[in-house]
């Protein structure tokens, strides 16, 4: 018998695919000698996840991750990646994954394309080409209008777009509003047209959609807490969206005055917390409340309590709160990551700076810095994306005598306490202003006031506000070409109270 016929049939697949294979490894090293890295039989190094392909990103967003499907070459990968606008960042490697930090948020309203070729896996193997894009939100803000028939009622400008949008009818008129964080909804007070507005005992919390394409007509308005029982002043919601906090008072009891909380779909809860102004951290679970005497920080985590006991207990603890400040008189803003705090020490302690105000940057490690101080006013300041400038609204004093005061805007470093003057103003009277959250540009408004009684009030002097101009304020720190001077834009559109959508 041959060979042949004592091979079995396994056996002869066996050989057929050894010999396949050896064929294969052979061209396969051949080839490479030939032609090296330009070999087809070669799979180039390639992209598997870029996570912001096809995405919308905010100021939230600071960082992305590409993965590769194997080890490359660092240096040729961070030479080589390019994005156009071009977003300033810094590398971090871990294996085969990049990751890329922005320096400041992504300014809005731009679309981005992300390219990588040239570069190099570690075995000196070229790249396939790499190209993805993605986008940032657009520029928008909502402000209430002023005149004719958009007084008193919440305005939504996509100004990337140059869209505007009635969010609310007629018979409301809007006192106080936020954004929620995803920018799709807006939680406002409001209070029926044909009241008085020398009383504010009507407001009720409604929230509304902005990302609803109908008229307001058809828009979704939603009651979140009603007026029945308690009076509704202000409030504050949380950065994540979930909390609200509000200073409430009792019908039958106008000494039953005190802050509540609300979550989700639960009923109202009474926190047992006196004080004046306040708002919640950025980490959403502690609220910040000016006692006369200092700043109490509580928590809102809590578990509800069920007897009296248990229930006294508590109001003790809020009473004395989770930590105090009590050298402060008033807290400004957060910076975003929660970390630090914008506060004013009116010196009331201390003779030599009697009748001066100071301005303090504190942070969770124990930092205490006074940034500026002053005869004048203190009126507002706001962080900066980044947490390293804060944007102030301030006063200086020109006559003690008569106590005349010149407002300005002003820009401070906070690590060098160095102020840059931006804006001087012709009038301040309760000027609200927002900082943008790619941190580029400053939206402020400078209201108009009469004796009338049919429209919002103003917060310091309870005067009705019947008109208002709007303004766009760009400091020289954040302009692409450094100028000298920041630049001022009149919008073409009347209202008040501007907040930029997150």
């Amino acid at each position: 018998m041959t060979n042949q016929k004592l091979l079995k049939p396994i056996d002869r697949l066996a050989i057929t695919v050894i010999v396949f294979l050896t064929l294969i490894i052979t061209l396969m090293i051949g080839t490479h000698k030939l032609c090296g890295n330009n070999c087809w039989l070669r799979i180039s190094p390639k992209i598997e996840e870029f996570t912001w392909k096809g995405k919308e990103i905010e100021a939230k967003d600071t960082a992305f991750i590409i993965t590769f499907d194997r080890p490359m070459d660092r240096p040729s990968v961070e030479e080589n990646l390019s994005i156009n606008p071009p977003l300033p960042g810094k590398f971090s490697w871990a294996g085969r994954r990049l990751a890329y930090t922005l320096y400041q948020p992504a300014p809005y309203g731009e679309n981005y394309q992300l390219n990588l070729d040239q570069a190099f896996s570690n075995n000196d193997e070229l790249i396939q080409p790499f190209v993805a894009e993605f986008s940032s939100r657009d520029r928008a803000f909502a402000y209430i209008g002023s005149q004719k028939e958009e007084k008193g009622r919440l305005i939504f400008y996509n100004l990337t777009r140059k869209i505007k949008k009635i969010l609310t009818p007629s018979n409301l008129i809007v006192f106080d509003f936020q954004f929620y964080p995803d920018g799709q909804k807006i939680l406002f007070s409001a209070a029926p047209k044909n009241n008085n507005y020398n009383s504010l005992q009507e407001l009720k919390l409604y929230q509304v959609k902005t990302s609803n394409n109908e008229t307001y007509e058809k828009s979704s308005i939603e009651l979140i807490l009603d007026n029945k029982e308690y009076q509704n002043n202000q409030f504050d919601l949380s950065a994540d969206g979930e909390k609200i906090t509000i200073q409430r008072v009792s019908r039958e009891n106008t000494a039953n005055f005190d802050l509540w909380l609300l979550e989700d779909e639960e009923k109202p809860k009474r926190l047992n917390i006196e004080g004046g102004e306040f708002t919640i951290a950025p980490d959403s679970k502690t609220l910040a409340v000016a006692k006369g005497e200092g700043i109490g920080l509580f928590p809102l985590d809590f578990e509800e309590e069920s007897n009296t006991e248990k229930s006294n207990a508590k109001k003790s603890n809020s009473e004395n709160g989770i930590d105090f400040l009590p050298k402060f008189g008033k807290l400004l803003s957060f910076s975003p990551d929660g970390k630090a705090a914008a506060l004013v020490n009116f010196n009331t302690d201390n003779p030599q700076l009697r009748f001066t105000r100071s301005l303090y940057y504190v942070n969770n490690l124990g930092v205490e810095k006074e940034l500026f101080n002053t005869k004048g006013s203190i009126i507002d300041c706001q962080f900066n994306p980044t947490s390293t400038h804060l944007y102030c609204l301030l006063t200086e004093l020109i006559s003690e005598t008569e106590y005349k005061e010149k407002p300005y805007f002003a820009e401070i470093n906070i690590e060098t306490s160095k102020i840059n003057y931006l804006l001087d103003l012709v009038n301040y009277q309760d000027i609200k202003f927002s900082i943008a959250p790619d941190g580029l540009g400053i939206l402020f408004d400078q209201i108009i006031t009469s004796n009338s009684t049919d429209s919002p009030l103003t917060n310091n002097l309870g005067e009705s506000i019947v008109g208002g101009r709007l303004w766009l304020l760009i400091p020289p720190s954040i302009q692409a070409f450094q100028n000298s001077q920041a630049q001022l834009v009149e919008l073409p559109l009347v209202g008040f109270y501007p907040q930029w959508a997150p």
